[in-house]
């Protein structure tokens, strides 16, 4: 993608990570990147930032999702995404057995 919005650095949570786009009449499948972060200086929220490589401009420009978190809202979020992954693993473990 050679216009992203979203920096991508060393630091980046997700640099690379199948992603889908759905609207109501259409399905596109796109790598996409993930950040999480804080300011530096007197954070008062974490921002959790999503950017898929752009898709044909008929279904949908260069954008980019941020999310404005509260740190109770990040945890949740977190411990959520902890107790899936959890999930996931047991599944898969399961169907290797």
């Amino acid at each position: 993608m050679a216009d992203r919005l979203m920096r991508v650095t060393a630091y980046t949570t997700l640099d690379l990570v199948d992603a889908v786009v759905k609207g109501r009449d259409f399905e596109h499948g796109a790598f996409a990147v993930v950040d999480a972060t804080a300011d530096r200086t007197a954070p008062d929220h974490v921002s959790l930032q999503v950017e898929l490589d752009n898709m044909t401009e008929e279904h949908l420009p260069a954008h980019m999702e941020e999310l404005r978190l509260t740190p109770e809202q990040a945890r949740t979020l977190a411990a959520d995404l902890e107790q899936q992954a959890t999930h996931v693993e047991d599944s898969i473990t399961t169907v290797e057995e």
